[in-house]
């Protein structure tokens, strides 16, 4: 039933359309009445709230505190005259032809433009305020921070950096102090400068023999003789100095573990020079540096010995007797001041061969070398 009332209206709806249109086409003066109508509505009902809202607009720009602030004056092409748009593609713009000059028109005081656009100042935060976005807040707990053990840096091995300038001229200066028979008879090189002050001084210089050439693989902070005249733990006088000169190293006096008698201090890593002077075997070693002493490395501080921090007396120690022990020249001895030579001079047979011994392939040069030229030849 409700089906068929459906199709009713339907069928009523379209013949009551049919019948308007036809008493429209009959009689135009009826078209003509119904358009006045929809006129009059508009102006009488659209027109005034358009107003009311161009009035709202103008009341809006008066209360800002800046008004439109861009104005643009639109001119006229000339005949004859094209302007250029940016392409889309991005392609080169094609040759100008034909393109009229700099239009300057506008600057006349007489000359009328075709629009004017204005263009609107954004508003300010005051005239549209935005509320800010709620954030969510979550309290983070506090917890204790776990006590890291401390590392410590690996260490700068300088074999794999560039080679600075100052060790450069370090090996200079030790290759000119070289002998053939010194270059032929050793395969480890090391330098000690015991300046006081310098750019090469109280540091220690390790060098490696490789096809004739040296590398370097360590440059140390070290510690030398305090030159000058004191009194010992045991109340014996001595005079604080690192000797200059060329040693080598004895096979039978090296430990881990060593305490000097005379200045009541242990001394780690102890590598003892093989010199003998006025008939006995003097003290002077390389070892490592204990309590106070560590924090003095780069200076003027021990009673002789060479100093290096701990862990690098330790590295230059397993250096040495896991890789260079083996025959080496001794020198020369001079049986009157019962004195070995630190000046570079070996003994030799009476064929004019060397004298050699089991001993470690290592030698070692002390100079009272600053290295200023380094700072010479940066300037």
């Amino acid at each position: 039933m409700s089906a068929l009332r459906i199709l009713a209206l339907s069928y009523l709806a379209a013949a009551s359309v049919f019948v308007m249109g036809a008493t429209l086409v009959a009689h135009p003066e009826l078209a003509r009445g119904l358009g006045a109508m929809v006129r009059m509505a508009r102006d009488n009902v659209l027109a005034p709230a358009w107003e009311r809202a161009r009035r709202q607009d103008a009341r809006l720009l008066d209360s800002l505190d800046h008004p439109a602030t861009v104005r643009l004056a639109l001119a006229p092409l000339k005949p004859g005259e094209e302007r250029l748009l940016p392409r889309r593609d991005h392609a080169p713009a094609p040759a100008p032809r034909d393109v009229a000059p700099a239009d300057d028109r506008l600057t006349q005081p007489e000359y009328s433009a075709s629009a004017t656009l204005t263009i609107l100042p954004d508003l300010s935060p005051e005239a549209a305020p935005v509320p800010p976005e709620p954030k969510l807040v979550l309290p983070v707990p506090r917890l204790p921070s776990p006590r890291m053990p401390r590392i410590a840096p690996p260490e700068f091995d300088i074999a794999r950096a560039p080679v600075t300038s100052r060790a450069m001229a370090v090996s200079l200066r030790l290759r000119s102090t070289l002998t053939p028979e010194m270059l032929d008879n050793f395969d480890l090189f090391i330098f000690v400068s015991k300046a006081e002050r310098g750019p090469a001084a109280q540091r220690m210089y390790v060098y490696k023999k490789e096809h004739g050439a040296l590398t370097l693989l360590h440059d140390w902070a070290a510690s030398t003789g305090r030159e000058r005249n004191e009194i010992s733990p045991r109340g014996r006088s001595s005079f604080t100095s690192t000797p200059a000169g060329f040693y080598q190293l004895d096979p039978d006096r090296m430990y881990r573990r060593y305490h000097s008698y005379s200045w009541d201090q242990d001394m780690p890593w102890s590598m003892f020079f093989n010199w003998e002077r006025q008939g006995m075997r003097t003290g002077l070693a390389i070892h490592s540096a204990v309590g106070g002493d560590i924090q003095k490395l780069g200076s003027r501080a021990s009673a002789g010995c060479v100093h290096l921090a701990p862990e690098n007396a330790q590295t230059l120690y397993h250096l040495i007797r896991g890789g260079y022990r083996g025959a080496v020249p001794r020198f020369a001895y001079n049986d009157a001041t019962q004195t070995m030579s630190n000046k570079g001079g070996f003994a030799h047979r009476r064929d004019g061969g060397l004298k050699m011994a089991e001993g470690y392939r290592v030698l070692i040069d002390i100079e009272d070398y600053a290295g200023r030229e380094v700072v010479a030849a940066a300037d």
